[in-house]
This record gives C-alpha cells, structure tokens and sequence, in this order.
C-alpha cells in the first residue's frame, strides 16, 4: 500500500534538533517506499519559503503556501505579506497546490482574534481570485471558521487534521471540503474524529501526518514522520468500515483530485 501524506511541515525545527539523521534522506527513503506524495505545509512567508526548497529537491513533494493564525503574532503588514504568499503561489516552479495554511486558533489567552479573522478573510479571498483550494486550520474557533466558509461558498479545500463533530464534518463535505484525519483518529481518548469519518461519504476523507507534530497511537508523543501513516490509516478504515486497502487508495483519489495531481 502506498499513503498520501496531505499535511506536513519537515522543515520544522523539531526535525532540526530531534531527528539524528538527514531530513532529504529521510524523506527520500519514505517517498521510495510506503508513502507516494507529500504536501509540504508553509505557515509564514518565511516557512513557505522552506517548504518550497525542500520539496524542490523532491519529486512527489509538493507544498502548500500560506499564513497560519498563530503565525500572525509576529507579521504586521497584511497587504505586503499577502503579496509575497501570492506571488509565491504564482511561481510554478515552486510546485504549489494549496493555499494555507490558513484559518483560526483561539486556544491560547493571548490570542488576537481580530487580527487572525483579518489575514484569514484576506486568504480566502485570495484563494478565490487564483481558483486554488485552500488547508484550514481549526483549534477552538469551529463557530468563526463555519462563519468565514460560508461567506465563500465558490471556495473549496480541506480541514486539516479534524477534531470537531459530525455535524460540522457533514456540513463541510456539503460545501465541497474534504476532512483529512491526523494522528488524533487513533488515540484512545479522542471520540471525535472517528465519529465524524463514520458520517462521511468515502469521497471527502484524507490522511496527514501533520508531522512532525500529532504522531499516531501507539507512537504518541514522539517524533512523527510520513511513514507513521498506516496507523492513522487503520484507524480511519475501522471507522469508515472498510479494508485498509481501500482505505488506502481512496484518501490517494481523493488527493489527488483535491490537489490537481
């Protein structure tokens, strides 16, 4: 079985200080064994520029370029930063295929809310002029993020590592989103995500890593890599009720489609 790795950030500093090894070899070695494709995933200008060196030296590497909420701490020139993500995106050479990521996360106390829905809005509505789906960030804002969806109903995307209930997971899938399952499908205490792939119709679900963060039960806590996908697979297949293969090759499809590959 070969898996489809639709979020992931392996410019990280977590692989900088933790993994021993060559992150370009470790990659490689995992792109010529159980795993087909990888999204790189940028959260700032500066990231998305990282992402995009990294999945240059990478055949079935490409990247997603965008503003994460949290990222937004430390920007402060919306018009000059979205320019620079959009001209990104523009360069073809830079193998982009979503916009993101993007969205809202209202869990710690210092958040500004304002400030993360102003960049948010900003992408969405760039996502719509330049017709490329959008990676959504969600962490404690679910109300805010329907909101936002729904005022750009001619935009589609994912939700990137789901942990939010059926209800919103159907709605999303009614709106043209697919939901990607992270690591968080597995553990033991998280009910959630595997109630909401149940509801689901096979056409809207995804895998991720969202490496090196949210490795899989029974690696939970460590160091997480695209290789680590069969668990979360297993687990998404026994909540959808069907064979790990299928599982397999219907969250490929379903990338594939998603990202134009």
């Amino acid at each position: 079985m070969k898996y489809f790795d639709t979020h992931a950030h392996y410019y990280d500093e977590r692989f900088v200080s933790e993994y021993t090894g060559s992150v370009d070899e470790l990659i490689d070695a995992l792109l010529s064994d159980s795993v087909s494709c990888i999204i790189n995933v940028g959260t700032s200008p500066a990231t998305s520029r990282l992402a995009i060196a990294q999945a240059k030296r990478h055949e079935n590497m490409y990247t997603a370029l965008g503003i994460h909420p949290t990222d937004t701490r430390e920007l402060s020139s919306l018009d000059t930063e979205l320019a620079d993500i959009e001209s990104l995106i523009r360069d073809k050479a830079n193998k982009c295929v979503c916009l993101g990521e993007i969205g809202l996360d209202y869990h710690y106390p210092d958040t500004d809310e304002n400030k993360q829905m102003r960049y948010f809005e900003a992408q969405m509505e760039l996502a719509k002029s330049l017709g490329i789906p959008v990676c959504i960030h969600d962490r404690d804002a679910h109300g805010d993020v329907m909101s936002v969806v729904r005022r750009f109903p001619t935009v589609r995307g994912i939700m990137h590592s789901f942990s939010s209930s059926p209800e919103m997971a159907e709605e999303l899938a009614a709106l043209g989103y697919m939901i990607s399952f992270s690591g968080t499908v597995s553990f033991t205490n998280a009910r959630r995500p595997r109630e909401a792939a149940r509801v689901l119709p096979h056409s809207s679900v995804l895998i991720e890593t969202d490496a090196p963060y949210l490795a899989p039960h029974p690696l939970r806590g460590t160091l997480n890599h695209s290789g680590n996908l069969k668990y979360t697979l297993a687990a998404l297949a026994a909540a959808l009720g069907i064979c790990e293969e299928e599982a397999a090759a219907l969250t490929e499809a379903n990338a594939r489609r998603i990202f134009g590959l």
